[in-house]
């Protein structure tokens, strides 16, 4: 049987499947559409064919997305891993210098340990030094920015190491760091409890500005290394006491199958994280480990007293019959695992609920950066869209695809703000901040976009074909209300047919809505949701579009199609009755008709327009429409 013969659907999709197969390059998708064009293929053939493409291409930027994401992961939490296998110390300390630097992209990233005999700090480890002058420098304590972090215990950042005076500069250190033209530095503590016993740093030969984030998984890090020493120095204590003390062997034994029990949790633990576990799975895990119930809490829900301080001290602490573990990175505080009915737990078993928590800490850490990094591209994208930076539409669709967004499909244009527009200071960052939150969390749900502008938000959303603007808005009220945990005002604008092929037409369609959200405030409706369809013949000023059209049909529709059905003369009758003043008497005899005839018409009418027809407002949008129907129907003519 020849392809021509396939169904349509197998034939079409088979090239492209054998693209995915050995993953080839993007560019490569347009071939079976050329070949098949070239052979002069039908229609509906290349139609198939584009289907399958697209389909193919949403297919490889998902599994691309999926593999990055789980290299993402690997490299965050194989520290961890190492730890657990813990056998080389060097190996150890070397690999998170590497990872720290990696994941951080700074120029070199290197660490110090200190000698209690010399009382100074000395480099151990360095990861893209080029200078053999920096990379065998000691800093007195005190001197330079590590030795002020390891006197103090305390991390330190500078934007521009020879300009910073919170610190004593030194020949021999300002020399070495020139030497490797080093300019922005960061250095966090090494801690074991209260005790510093090292620094680690990343740092850059050009001017940065660390973020808050950065600066916590640095001290994870270095958590992680301290930890790693500690581990060091147990085993090491382990093998002298073995040697020295061979009447406790029995003893060594059973700690060596503590210890054994503690790699193989660590192991389960990296495990865990790496297939995509969550903070539960590893409350779970140790739980089987330590024969005990271990549950992660909220900070809010574990007992103060004792989650401060074991924050503070850096080790699991007793709380009754219970363990609190402290998750925590950076100085915030992210929860607690919490070991219940356990009175008694030995220093191995509490070194494993204590790594279970930093292990959780580094988990919770990775989802939020993760999910802040995926909200960010989500605005670019938005953002590019509104000021027309990015006209190449295959290049839009590339990169709403890889957010699994479709620019090629309807979608409306909203914006929302909170409150009343009134809020000064402190409160109204807050609530900005809690409005982006929830949009972002709306867009990624909805598959659409979400940026911050003009003091609110703006998403682009998709909507469904028998779903209606005005109906979205309402939606992303009510959501954005819930979540923001106060009044959030939506406007939204007519359906964007596709934004990647119009970007001008998202730019237009969030002046509309924004025009929208306006009117709202203004007629005292502030936390609700509306598109310019909803405010009668004020939609015909607030929307772009100028659906005059639709205002008629949304306004005295009804009465013309009874007309057109019945054979009547409903809109005559009541064109007449405005005409005379809404006096029955005078519009019958405007119409030639008895009195009775005029009052069943109108009767009629309120049946089709609303009891509420003669009120003020309605006559004025009723009156509207009438003439503009006129208009039209002699335009027609």
């Amino acid at each position: 049987m020849s392809i021509d013969h396939l169904p349509t659907a197998v034939s079409a999709e088979a090239p492209f499947l054998e693209l995915l197969a050995r993953d080839a390059d993007a560019e490569a998708y347009e071939q079976p559409l050329q070949l098949a064009r070239a052979e002069g293929v039908s229609e509906d053939r290349l139609a198939g064919l584009e289907r399958a493409k697209l389909l193919a291409l949403r297919v490889r930027a998902e599994l691309e997305g999926r593999r990055r994401r789980e290299a993402e992961l690997s490299a965050l939490f194989e520290t961890a891993h190492d730890l657990a296998g813990l056998r080389d110390l060097d190996e150890v300390l070397q690999a998170i210098v590497h990872r720290a630097r990696s994941l951080l992209g700074t120029d070199i990233a290197y660490l110090s340990l200190n000698d209690p005999t010399a009382g100074d700090t000395y480099m151990r480890v360095t990861e893209g030094s080029v200078s053999a002058r920096f990379q065998q420098v000691r800093l007195g304590m005190g001197e330079g920015l590590g030795g002020l972090v390891a006197q103090t215990a305390r991390p330190y950042v500078t934007e521009d190491y020879f300009r910073d005076e919170r610190f004593r500069h030194t020949r021999s250190i300002d020399t070495a760091v020139e030497d490797e033209g080093l300019v922005a530095i960061l250095g966090v503590p090494l801690l074991l409890g209260t005790e510093v016993i090292g620094v680690l740093f990343a740092a850059d030969r050009r001017a940065r500005v660390f973020e808050r984030e950065q600066i916590a998984l640095v001290r994870s890090f270095a958590a992680l290394a301290a930890a790693a020493i500690d581990s060091a120095n147990l085993l090491a204590e382990t093998r002298t006491a073995l040697a020295d003390l061979e009447h406790a062997s029995d003893i060594i034994r059973d700690r060596s199958g503590v210890i054994e029990r503690a790699s193989d949790v660590h192991d389960r633990l990296a495990q865990l994280v790496l297939r995509g576990g969550g903070v539960q799975d590893v409350a779970a895990a140790v739980s089987e480990v330590l024969d005990g119930t271990v549950e992660f809490r909220e900070s809010a829900d574990a007992p103060a007293a004792a989650l401060e301080w074991s924050r503070a001290d850096g080790h699991a602490v007793p709380h009754g019959d219970d363990w609190i573990a402290a998750v925590a990175a950076g100085g915030e505080l992210l929860g607690a695992l919490v070991m219940r009915g356990h009175p008694a737990l030995d220093p191995v078993d509490q070194r494993t609920l204590e790594r279970a928590a930093m292990v959780t800490s580094l988990l919770l850490l990775a989802r939020r950066s993760a999910g802040e990094a995926e909200r960010r591209v989500r605005g670019e994208l938005l953002d590019d869209l509104l000021d027309g930076r990015d006209h190449d539409p295959r290049l839009l669709r590339e990169r709403a695809a890889r957010l699994d967004a479709d620019l090629d499909s309807p979608h409306v244009v909203l914006a929302a703000h909170p409150g009343s527009g009134t809020t000064a200071g402190d409160r109204e960052g807050e609530s900005r901040g809690r409005l982006w939150a929830a949009a972002s969390h709306l867009a990624a749900t909805r598959h659409g976009l979400a940026a911050e502008r003009n003091g609110g938000t703006v998403l682009l959303l998709p909507v469904e074909e028998a779903g209606t603007a005005a109906e979205l808005a309402q939606e992303a009220a009510k959501c954005l209300s819930a979540s923001a945990r106060e009044p959030v005002t939506v406007g939204a604008s007519g359906p964007v047919q596709a934004p990647a092929a119009d970007p001008e037409a998202v730019s237009a369609g969030y002046a509309e809505a924004r025009r929208c959200v306006d009117a709202l405030r203004l007629l005292g409706r502030a936390g609700q949701g509306a598109a310019a369809e909803d405010f009668g013949f004020l939609g015909l000023l607030l929307s772009d579009g100028r659906d005059i059209s639709g205002f008629v049909r949304r306004t005295i529709g009804d009465l013309v199609a009874y007309d057109e059905r019945r054979g009547t003369d409903l809109v005559r009758t009541l064109d007449a009755y405005f005409a005379s003043g809404m006096s029955p008497a005078r519009t019958k005899d405007c119409l030639h008709v008895h009195v009775n005839t005029v009052a069943q018409r109108l009767e009629r009418i309120a049946h089709l327009l609303g009891e509420d027809w003669q009120t003020p407002s309605r006559t004025l949008e009723i009156q509207l429409a009438l003439r503009l129907h006129r208009l039209g129907s002699a335009a027609e003519r």
